[in-house]
């Protein structure tokens, strides 16, 4: 064995080769916050530094990916080909995990999935090749490999309370409720604070209408999200943030974006996603949300030229436009180019749905409700192209709904809103704006009931 590589072992047991002995650590500690959403995750930037291995710096490349960025894009392809220049030996299935960073790197995240299922079918126990996997499919609307990949490592990661987290938002994703909250339940009783599970259990809860139930377990489990990174630590908030909103609790709803949604990581996509998404839901309930457009605005203003997901476009742009700043047409014109050239795994989702689905929300924080609706309709029935969970994807459903009640259009909003109300009768917030319809429509004696 040349004497610049050490051998050592994952969290899992599968062999690794760095440069260095403590690049270990590293590796795992990589791992472990990647799968449990804990600043561990950062260790590997500085062991990048001095170890120039495969799977040190593919794991610096993924971390570097993970910014969600335009800038994470050379960032991460310099650290790839400081692995190349170093050629140090590595096994097989670390070369399948740097293949599957490149072709991310690249934009080809079809193919990064196809590695990352080859490495699984080898190595089942290589639980950030799944977690990889299923970021992936997530976030090109493809929850049926998000299952099937997480139900074929099984049998050999069982004891893992991370797969069966995993394993319960594949489920859910896939309308598979009953298999979720078994899958979530499970990890639980194996680790009670695994997050990924205690998601994956609020979204079962809000999708069948369990809003106080739901809201009681976030709220009795969310101080052990204080120390994760700032995405699941402010994703979780937001879920319970949802609850209060169905339940008609708007001011519990305002503080917790004051408090815990909104300022973790203000440069952050997803931080600043979840709260785009709730300051709009708050507004679209009826809550008055003051100046905090304006102050959120300024955090999306350097987004113009991302381009890097759909779902995260789409709502940087909403922001942009309810906060009227100009950049929101920038935004716009740069996704309408973007859209014809984008990777081809992507393509679709950015012409077909992401395209005319901004123009509609641009519209809608213009007040031009009739566009609005026109536009967001011809992007809803594909709107999972876009990545993105169901409950996440809700908001865009929303601003239709309301687009078509400021329009006028009130028997469409009945037909969409009535029966979310039959399947979630704890909603408030869903029988408020049902009133205002009914009493519309001319039905009043509906609207009370």
């Amino acid at each position: 064995m040349n004497a610049m590589v050490v051998e050592g072992r994952d969290p899992f047991g599968n062999p690794v080769r760095v440069q260095h002995a403590s690049s270990v650590a590293a590796v795992a500690g990589f791992i472990d916050g990647f799968l449990g959403y804990e600043p561990c995750i950062l260790d590997i930037r500085a062991a990048a530094e001095h170890d120039h291995s495969l799977l040190v710096q593919a794991c610096a490349a993924a971390l570097q990916m993970f910014s969600e960025s335009p800038a994470g894009v050379p960032a991460a392809r310099a650290h790839l080909e400081r692995a190349a220049l170093a050629a140090l030996p590595s096994t097989e299935r670390e070369r399948q995990f740097a293949r599957a960073v490149a072709a991310w790197v690249e934009g080809d995240v079809a193919a990064a999935v196809a590695q990352h299922a080859a490495t699984l079918a080898e190595h089942p126990r290589d639980l950030c090749a799944l977690k990889l996997a299923q970021y992936h499919a997530f976030n090109l609307g493809d929850s049926p490999t998000m299952l099937r990949l997480a139900l074929g490592a099984l049998p050999a990661a069982h004891d893992v309370a991370w797969l069966h987290g995993m394993l319960a938002f594949a489920w859910e994703q896939c309308h598979r409720l009953e298999e979720a909250e078994r899958a979530a339940r499970h990890a639980l009783s194996m680790w009670p604070a695994e997050p990924w599970a205690q998601h994956a259990l609020a979204h079962v809860l809000l999708t069948e209408g369990r809003l106080g139930e739901g809201a009681a377990f976030l709220a009795a489990v969310s101080h052990q999200w204080q120390g994760l990174t700032s995405f699941m630590r402010s994703h979780n908030w937001w879920h319970l943030a949802l609850f209060h909103l169905e339940l008609g609790e708007d001011a519990q709803a305002m503080a917790l974006y004051d408090r815990e949604v909104w300022g973790v990581d203000k440069a952050y996509s997803q931080d600043q996603v979840g709260a785009v998404s709730l300051l709009a839901r708050l507004e679209l309930a009826g809550v008055a949300v003051g100046d905090r457009w304006d102050e959120l605005g300024q955090w999306l203003a350097a987004r113009t030229h991302d381009q890097v997901q759909p779902f995260l476009d789409m709502q940087y742009l909403y922001g942009l436009a309810r906060a009227g700043r100009p950049e929101a047409a920038t935004l716009l014109a740069r996704i309408e180019r973007h859209a014809p050239q984008a990777p081809a795994a992507t393509r679709a989702a950015w012409q077909q749905v992401a395209v005319p689905a901004c123009r509609g929300l641009v519209a809608h924080a213009r007040g031009d409700w009739t566009t609005a609706a026109t536009q967001l309709e011809q992007a809803l029935p594909r709107l999972q192209a876009i990545g993105g969970s169901h409950a996440q994807r809700e908001l865009f459903e929303q601003i239709h709904q309301d687009a078509l009640q400021r329009s006028g259009q009130l028997a469409g909003v009945q037909n969409l809103l009535q029966p979310r109300l039959n399947a979630s009768p704890e909603s408030e917030r869903l029988r408020r704006r049902l009133h205002e319809v009914y009493a519309g429509l001319g039905l009043p004696r509906l609207a009370h009931h």
